[in-house]
């Protein structure tokens, strides 16, 4: 199953602090709600875990979260999310674009989705993520 979702976010940092801000792995993931850093596996690549509700089930996902692009000049940065249900054999993964502007900017989330995850239907999958996505640009704005 694959979703599409576009998100604005708010921020009174400087664009190359909110630029920086964004591709800190360390600072951003625990931003999205039930998301931990288990490990810094390099500058720009972390292991990580999401813990999910879907409904009345509950998922954990263990992957990598890479900055695969960060264009200082173009104001962008995208984020590839790779991830594994624990004990199951779906998968989440993402290319996550952020488009900075003065004052905040934009995020394009495009996942893909399988398993259980998938079979909740893509209503359920679609509300989910955008409350994870929602949530997280209220922490982002903070940061």
């Amino acid at each position: 199953m694959a979703v599409e979702l576009d998100h604005p976010f708010t921020t009174e940092r400087p664009i190359d602090d909110s630029l920086a801000t964004i591709t800190d792995l360390e600072r951003v993931v625990p931003c999205v709600e039930g998301g931990s850093v288990t490990d810094a596996t390099s500058p720009d690549s972390v292991a990580a875990q999401i813990k999910v509700k879907m409904g009345a089930m509950s998922m954990t996902f263990t992957g990598t979260v890479a900055v695969v692009e960060k264009d200082a000049d173009a104001h962008r940065a995208v984020l590839e999310v790779k991830s594994r249900e624990a004990g199951g054999q779906g998968h989440a993964n993402a290319m996550v674009t952020f488009q900075l502007s003065d004052g905040g900017g934009t995020i394009h989330t495009n996942a893909q989705i399988t398993g259980k995850a998938a079979s909740m239907g893509e209503g359920v999958v679609t509300g989910v993520l955008d409350a994870l996505i929602t949530d997280f640009t209220g922490k982002l704005s903070k940061l």
